[in-house]
């Protein structure tokens, strides 16, 4: 009888010591946030300042915002995607993927920026025999390719520079395509320029914004995500917050009226 009294104790006391592990593991689990390429510096210190402050940690995935859509369709594990338009938000939306109906957080601006030191940017220029490489994002799938296009559309020059332009995936690697100097201009977002790593490098100049239709971006909480739903509740409503929006306005973007 002795026993059985020493073991009963001894084997709850298990049972608590594993339920309260798998506690802490399910717990500790980063939240995975699909990020749109324009968007990458800005949350790393959104993801930043939000750890601080709860102590959830996060994780990035970056990419086009066509390419990361495309993945949520096929069930990548996603928490969050902040996206560099509405238009691929609207689609999971609508298609059962998304918690609710897309938000704007932000509004996006087109720049055209040159690390060539005897370059002056200008949509003058992009015709000049001088520029051999244009660079973009690719609009099929990034809302700033998109953008770009709707530009040499507004100034009649997409034919004249089309065997110019060279297509990144995305953002990111349009901008690889800038600093390393292979194209000599290109278009990319103002947050690229104004992040830690690439402030004050290069010129640049912002587009009219009349050239091109506003860039509207909105974010989602992935459905399939039920580990962690109180979590992405606060991250999301974190980037709606007054510190959220501030961190969005130092990035260079314009925070919706209504917000």
């Amino acid at each position: 009888m002795k026993k059985l009294l020493l073991f009963i104790p001894r084997a709850f006391i298990m049972l608590i010591f594993i339920s309260a592990v798998i506690s802490c593991s399910t717990n500790t689990k980063k939240l995975t946030i699909a990020t749109a390429a324009n968007m990458q510096y800005t949350v790393n210190e959104l993801i930043s300042v939000f750890h601080s402050e709860t102590g959830i940690e996060c994780q990035t995935v970056v990419s086009s915002s066509g390419k990361l859509t495309a993945q949520i369709m096929e069930g990548a594990p996603f928490d969050i995607f902040i996206s560099a338009d509405t238009k691929y938000p609207n689609e999971l939306y609508k298609k059962g993927f998304a918690q609710s109906e897309p938000k704007i957080y932000a509004y996006g601006k087109l720049i055209l920026w040159t690390l060539k030191d005897d370059i002056q940017p200008s949509i003058e220029l992009l015709t000049n025999h001088k520029i051999k490489h244009i660079a973009s994002a690719n609009p099929v799938t990034a809302p700033y390719g998109k953008a770009t296009e709707e530009v040499l559309n507004f100034y009649k020059i997409l034919d004249s520079v089309k065997s110019k332009l060279v297509f990144g995936e995305s953002i990111a690697q349009t901008n690889q395509f800038i600093t390393s100097k292979v194209a000599e201009v290109g278009f990319t977002a103002k947050s690229v320029v104004l992040s830690p790593n690439l402030k004050e490098k290069g010129t640049f100049i912002e587009i009219d914004e009349t050239s091109y239709n506003p860039i509207a971006q909105s974010a989602i909480i992935i459905k399939n995500n039920s580990k962690s739903n109180s979590k992405s509740e606060k991250f999301f409503n974190f980037l709606f917050s007054k510190k959220g929006k501030e961190i969005l306005l130092k990035h260079g973007y314009t925070i919706p009226a209504h917000e």
